[in-house]
Order: structure tokens, then sequence, then C-alpha cells
């Protein structure tokens, strides 16, 4: 029962691990929070302009090959939803669209992540200080909305009513922002600066999270590097939850890992006790059958015949715990369901594989001492007796 969770967990670990994430070599992306208090700077265009002459000084440190920011960095746990609504579409009185998951983010974000486009184009800073009305979406919204990335260009959404309609001009790989093992949400990305979005007049992100690609993520000189780029632009800004990008990938690996851990280290300890059982089983069982087993052998018995009958004693007892297991195992692993990843909780391969391990094991346990009881001298058993 043990190895066949343990075996499942094995099997989805491997699976999350073969997920496209959605975004590159996510260890050379250095990420790191700032906010940037209305008190330090008050007027929203302001704001952005801060936050891209943060991103110019970044980019000039040797090494850098691009540099962005958002309102998030995948897997980060900052998750923002509301519904979208579409032009040119009719709602029922009282009824609203599905939520969708929202980011804010400024020119060069996904190129930065190594998310690819599938239609259309980035926004660019031009779009962000003339507030353009336009808009970015993920590739699931807008299969999910007009079947075809490329048809999602040109249709226009908003929030609220009193929101500009926005012109969607690009569309976005599919990102898993909540971690490998649950699909990629249907994301709107909005422009860091605004007006009229949600009801205000004028918006503008003030804590944001950068990214920083460059093969010299991890090092401390390079951390230090960063810190004087930003606080050439506003010494008063500290730098917060200072990761990469792969940092929160294997964070999300972190529960399954741990999990697999444990029923892996579970299920050997009961396999090993069951080999140990096993053993003791039919070593008794030899020792206490000396005499027959001398009778046999005076009787003409051969080795293998001696070596089979203890052999398949074993099996027997292996047997019974196997089918035992078995029936737990499908009951206990429907528990287990939401633990795994594009695996049924009954998996026909894990419930072959393990029993069969489980048998080949028990007669090897078997075996080892049944080749003692096979090399029995009768006139020696006899005597004894």
């Amino acid at each position: 029962m043990l190895l066949i969770c343990s075996v499942l967990m094995v099997r989805t670990f491997r699976a999350l691990t073969q997920v496209n994430p959605g975004f590159a070599r996510p260890d050379e992306v250095q990420t790191f929070r700032i906010s940037i208090p209305s008190a330090d700077v008050q007027e929203e265009a302001k704001v952005a302009r801060v936050e891209q002459n943060i991103t110019e000084k970044l980019a000039s440190i040797p090494g850098v090959s691009s540099v962005s920011f958002g309102s998030a960095i995948p897997m980060d746990g900052n998750y923002w939803s509301d519904p979208v609504f579409v032009k040119d579409r009719t709602y029922s009185e009282g009824k609203i669209p599905p939520l969708r998951a929202f980011d804010r983010i400024a020119p060069g974000y996904f190129s930065t992540l190594g998310v690819s486009l599938v239609a259309g184009r980035d926004f660019d800073w031009t779009d962000i200080f003339n507030k353009t009305p336009i808009v970015m979406v993920s590739e699931n919204l807008a299969r999910e909305l007009w079947r075809d990335p490329s048809r999602a260009l040109g249709k226009q959404i908003r929030v609220a009513s009193t929101d500009d309609w926005r012109e969607i001009v690009g569309v976005a790989a599919d990102i898993h922002d909540k971690g490998v093992n649950e699909a990629p949400s249907s994301t709107v990305y909005w422009p860091i600066l605004m007006d009229r979005f949600e009801g205000d007049a004028t918006t503008v992100i003030r804590e944001v999270a950068y990214a920083v690609r460059s093969p010299r993520t991890g090092s401390q000189s390079f951390m230090n590097e960063i810190r004087q780029a930003v606080w050439s632009v506003d010494p008063n800004l500290p730098l917060a939850s200072v990761q990469t990008v792969g940092d929160y990938y294997r964070k999300s690996l972190a529960r399954p890992s741990f999990i697999l851990v444990m029923l892996g280290v579970a299920g050997c300890m009961a396999l090993l006790l069951g080999i140990i059982g096993i053993y003791g089983v039919i070593a008794y069982s030899i020792s206490q059958r000396r005499r027959e087993i001398g009778i046999r052998i005076a009787l003409g018995a051969q080795q293998p015949s001696i070596t089979g009958m203890f052999v398949g004693h074993g099996l027997m007892l292996a047997g019974i715990g196997a089918a035992c297991g078995l029936l737990a195992a499908s009951a206990l692993t429907r528990l287990m369901s939401s633990l795994l990843y594009h695996l049924s909780p009954v998996d026909p391969v894990t419930f072959c594989l393990v029993p069969i391990g489980v048998v080949a094991t028990a007669f090897l346990a078997s075996y080892l001492p049944s080749r003692r009881a096979a090399r029995v001298d009768p006139i020696e058993a006899l005597r004894a007796e």
C-alpha cells in the first residue's frame, strides 16, 4: 500500500518536472520587489518615470541582457482577479463574467521572463506614457473567448462600466503562475499606468516586482550592483523578496517532493520489514522441519523440490499480503487524488508493477533460507532427532 502511494508520487513528481512552466531558464532571472510610497513620489506619471529610470539603470549593469517589472512574478503567490467584460457581447442582467487573473506589466516583461508572444506585439514606453488604451491577454483566454489567438487582436475589453474600452494588441503564451501542478490562469495583462481603470481617474502600480535576466544571478556582487542601481535613482527604496524565478519554481515543487520523500521512506521501510519478516518466517520454518526435510531427502527428494516447497510458502504469504495491499491502496489512493498530476489514483501501470516487485522481492527473501534447507544432511538431521 505504501509502495503504491510512493510510486504514484514518483510518477507525479516526474510529470511535474516535465511540464513547461511557460518561462525559460528561470535560474538566470533575479527578482526583487520595491514599493514607491506616495509620500516619496506623489504624481502617478512620475512614479512610472522612476520605475523606468530604475529599469534603465539595471539594464546598464554588466552582464544584464534584459530588465522589466510587473505587479507579480510567476509563482510568487501574488494573485489578483476580477471579471472582464468583452465589447460586442451581451450579458444577462445581474450576471457577471468569470473572474480573470490580472497582472500589471511594463514593456519587456515577457521577453525578460522568456515567455513567447503567440500573436501581436508587446507594450512600449510610448504606450505607457501616452496612456494608450491597450491590453494583452494570455493564450488560453484568447482561445476561450475567440477560439484562435490571432482573432483576439483588435477586440476590446474592460472591467468597470466607467472604464475605457481597451484594445487587445498582443497574446502571450500561457504561464503556470500558481505552480506547475495547477493549470495556467487565464490572464489579462494591463499597462502599469492607465486612465479610467476600475473606476480610478488615473492609476499606476507602486509596488512592483523587478525581473533582471543575467548569467550572474546568485552572486553577492551582482546583488550589490542591483542595489546601487536602484538607490542611484531613489536611495529610500528597500529591496524585498530577493529571489530568482528558479527559487519560486522549486518552491512550487516543494510540497509534492516532500510527500514523495516521506512516502518513499515509509514504503522502503515497509518493504525492508516485509523482507525481514518473510526471511525470518521461512528460516524458522526450516529450523522446525529439519527432521521432515531429512526424511524427504533420504526418501529421494531432490534439492529443487525442497527449495520450491519453502519458496512457495513465502510467495503464498507475499501474495496474500499483496492482495490485501492492493485492496487497501485502491481505497487510500482516491484520498490523495488532489496530490496527483495527470495520473489516475488507480493507475494500472503502478498497480501492476508494485505487486510484481513485492512478489519478486519476496521470492529472494524466501529463496535464500530455502537453499540451506536443500543442503540439509539427512543422516545428521535424523541423528539429531
